[in-house]
């Protein structure tokens, strides 16, 4: 098994040093990083040694980017011309799959890169698989580049972008890890990191570890007393089971009353009740009579006596909605009586007297 890594962590120079081949463009180390420069285009550099064989992985960090092409190789040939590129534009990671120096995107995955990224591109057999920060990004079958043993960087010559940590190594399906000699502590989660996490296909070589690390806690062996509310508690509470009796109205509540299944008797009137009249027509005054001589009455054809009520008389009323007993009035009416009008009938002798608010009707024989 062949590995590289290179953390950059020297003086600045134009001088890569001896594990470097600038296939193209001038590459530089600046303030411990490595920079592709800024003169424009695209520029390639690749690891002078070789993997051990085809299948193996490339990463690097992405300390500083822009929205510029920049990215890792892996599977390449001594010119980069072929291989594997993982790469982000601005706006997205995709994997393409290079043969003869022609590009062929087979995997995005879309989002921008950003300052700490740890990008990874990995080739085993005809499974290229893509990660980010650790987390399967791209995961695709491709045998248009069957072989290949350089690994490397390609990147637009922008002084936006700078690169740390770069490492390789080859990867040997179902390789045997050699137990711990020793154990560390599990230190404590200072961020908040969630991935779903895949099968893995095969065992890779364990890696420096250039940040924190975070490891699976086992479950705990004692238990915690419950704690005092110190806040309120909503909780949705479950029906009754017993009922409470009714308890007397302290306000007043209005209602729709359902029909009254009795029928009342009527109320006399325990006040006055006024109406208004409406303006008379016309108002006619009784003439004198002018000559000597009698009017001759019609002979009555029958009299009528008018007899005394002997009994009551009741009407069926229909159910009363509601009842409302009448009320006084509490303002005496301001109606004005309209003038007495009276009407004499010669024929009859009938009088006909309407007051201002109590007509009578008197008929004299």
């Amino acid at each position: 098994m062949a590995s590289f890594t290179d953390d950059f962590n020297r003086a600045d120079s134009t001088d890569l040093g001896s594990g470097w081949v600038e296939v193209s463009g001038d590459w530089s180390i600046v303030s411990q990083r490595l920079s592709p420069g800024a003169a424009g285009g695209t520029i390639i550099l690749r690891a002078a040694g070789a993997m051990a064989s085809s299948d193996h992985y490339a990463q690097v960090t992405i300390v500083a980017t822009t929205a510029a092409s920049h990215g890792v190789w892996c599977r390449g040939n001594s010119n980069i011309t072929s291989g594997y590129l993982f790469r982000n534009d601005g706006s997205s990671w995709n994997l393409f799959a290079v043969v003869g120096g022609s590009f062929n995107n087979i995997g995005s995955y879309a989002a921008a890169a950003a300052p700490g990224d740890v990008a990874k591109v990995q080739a085993v057999g005809s499974t290229i698989k893509c990660f980010v920060n650790g987390v399967e990004r791209i995961s695709v079958g491709d045998s248009s580049v069957p072989t290949g043993t350089s690994i490397g960087l390609r990147s637009e010559s922008t002084s936006a972008i700078r690169f740390d940590d770069f490492s390789a190594a080859d990867i040997t399906a179902g390789a045997t890890l050699t137990v711990a000699t020793s154990v560390e502590a599990a230190q404590p989660v200072t961020g908040a990191k969630a991935a779903t996490l895949a099968t893995a296909g095969e065992t890779a070589a364990a890696q420096n570890l250039t940040g924190a690390k975070a490891a699976v806690l086992s479950l705990a062996t004692g238990q915690d007393s419950a704690q005092p509310l110190t806040g309120t508690k909503a909780a949705t509470l479950s029906a009754a089971v017993e009922q409470g009796s009714a308890q007397m109205l302290t306000g007043a509540k209005a209602s729709s009353l359902s029909l009254a299944s009795s029928a009342e008797s009527a109320l006399p009137l325990t006040g006055a009740k006024a109406a208004v009249l409406t303006p008379a027509v016309e108002l006619d005054t009784a003439r004198p009579l002018t000559g000597s001589a009698p009017v001759a009455l019609a002979v009555a054809a029958t009299a009528e006596t008018a007899l005394l009520l002997t009994g009551a008389k009741t009407a069926t009323l229909t159910p009363a909605v509601e009842r409302d007993s009448a009320r006084p009035l509490v303002v005496p009416s301001t109606t004005t009586p309209s003038p007495e009008r009276t009407f004499t009938v010669p024929a009859e002798r009938r009088c006909l007297a309407v007051p201002a608010e109590h007509r009578t009707l008197t008929v004299r024989r």
